[in-house]
């Protein structure tokens, strides 16, 4: 399904049918909005993992004040915040103003690895935080961030608007499949839906990727310890 505009309904109908329940009697929205958000779960960290299109994200541009020195997370006291969806931060670019081009700036590891210097120059991800040089900017700043993004919020209801392209199927096969094995607790079932879902995830990845072939992509060690941030 190429739209996005995709609901919960749509998908936990196509569960329920799959489960040769269409008109919902046993799995009803409420019963089946748990394991729908499992599979929510699950696309999410694979899309994250593969660098797929739907979480390679843009912030809006960040305001750093003269003496400011770090970007924090939306619950930090502390302003300015990242976006409250960044998973993972591919590249943090700087400029002074509107007229000038963005530069991007070098990760180091930690601030300590920092050299002496009154610009930002260097930047690095420590405590959850975006660290700049401690001394803060010598001028006001333009931060953008590009970064991995979790893509597709958790459902709250079958109203819910999912809305990433072609995830129809997947979410479909997969959510039917959790409910198979937990709810009418069929394991047969279960194992040939998982095996459908598994093959439509393989295509809605495969799709993404095929449109990235001629982009020269860094790979990146995959992130631990993002979770823990919450608010998400």
């Amino acid at each position: 399904m190429s739209t996005t505009s995709l609901t919960a309904a749509e998908v936990m109908d196509r569960a329920a049918a799959l489960q040769n329940d269409p008109d919902k009697t046993d799995y009803t929205y409420v019963r089946m909005l748990p394991y729908l958000n499992m599979a929510i779960d699950e696309l999410v960290e694979v899309l994250e993992e593969s660098n797929s299109s739907p979480s390679n994200q843009t912030s809006v541009i960040i305001p750093l004040a003269i003496g400011q020195y770090m970007i924090t997370p939306m619950e930090h006291p502390t302003g300015p915040h990242y976006p409250i969806n960044l998973v993972e931060i591919q590249e943090v670019l700087e400029r002074g103003n509107a007229d000038q081009s963005f530069v991007r700036l070098t990760r180091r590891e930690f601030t300590s690895d920092f050299p002496t210097s009154k610009n930002l120059m260097y930047w690095a991800w420590e405590d959850q935080i975006i660290k700049f040089n401690p001394k803060g900017a010598s001028e006001v700043r333009e931060i953008q961030l590009r970064y991995v993004g979790q893509a597709i919020a958790q459902a709250s209801n079958e109203t819910a608007i999912i809305g990433t392209i072609n995830s129809r199927s997947y979410l479909s096969f997969k959510t039917a499949a959790l409910c198979s094995q937990f709810i009418g607790e069929n394991e047969n079932r279960a194992g040939i839906l998982q095996a459908q879902a598994e093959k439509s995830l393989e295509r809605l990845v495969g799709i993404s990727n095929k449109g990235r072939q001629e982009m020269v992509t860094r790979h990146r060690p995959f992130r631990a310890g993002w979770k823990r941030r919450g608010g998400f």
